[in-house]
């Protein structure tokens, strides 16, 4: 359930605000998608000689790229070869294509003025999650950034949310989790968060509304709106 406070940037429910917020990254506060597909079709077509369906691409996001790339290719020396074609051609086109979705500064800023801390949980690599971040002008406004290169086992099993909870000291029934993607709610759940579908993300809306998250919002301000004790 969403509700929709007076001013949804500066007003805190009154019977109780969240501990902590953790956002996925790709499709939840950075709009990257179109990069992400755009990389994938040029990897793809190079050494495929076609590019694979862009829903192909969509039904795997939220896990780390290697383990897209495994799934897509003959061997695991050509998932590396198209692994590294993808970063090549990623480098040059990023910075170009990456951008946040709307209000997600403002809302950062709002959290951050309530008291809450805030984490991004991202199955991508420590060194691109700071670029997009940056690009995005978000990267001063997280409290800690978790990857997955800091994990054995990234999303969607739940060990980069429980470090996210380690690190900033906090107890999982007063956080939820924002994502777009199936494995991010599982993430969320398997860590005992409460978790949040980001309905403005690439995945069809009963993908997400499956997972049974707690949340289901069709905005990124839509997080000042939620309330942990209405759960």
């Amino acid at each position: 359930m969403v509700y929709y406070p007076e001013d949804p940037l500066t007003k805190s429910k009154p019977n109780g605000i969240w501990s902590g917020v953790f956002f996925d990254l790709d499709g939840t506060l950075a709009d990257t998608v179109e990069l992400i597909l755009k990389c994938f079709r040029f990897a793809t077509k190079k050494h495929f000689g076609q590019s694979l369906p862009d829903a192909d691409v969509v039904a795997t996001l939220g896990i780390p790229l290697p383990v897209q790339m495994r799934g897509f290719a003959r061997s695991e020396e050509e998932a590396e070869l198209m692994r590294q074609t993808y970063i090549a051609y990623q480098d040059i086109v990023h910075d170009e294509m990456v951008s946040s979705f709307p209000g997600a500064s403002s809302v950062l800023g709002a959290l951050r003025r309530r008291g809450t801390k805030i984490a991004v949980v991202t199955s991508k690599r420590t060194g691109i999650a700071k670029r997009t971040l940056e690009c995005c002008g978000l990267w001063k406004a997280v409290d800690l950034v978790v990857c997955a290169n800091q994990v054995q086992r990234p999303k969607p099993h739940p060990e980069s949310v429980n470090l996210a909870l380690s690190k900033l000291g906090l107890e999982p029934d007063g956080v939820v989790f924002v994502g777009d993607s199936p494995f991010d709610i599982q993430a969320g759940k398997g860590a005992g968060t409460r978790t949040a579908a980001a309905l403005w993300g690439p995945f069809n809306p009963e993908e997400l509304l499956a997972e049974a998250p707690d949340f289901a919002l069709d905005a990124l301000r839509d997080v000042l709106e939620i309330n942990p004790e209405e759960v």
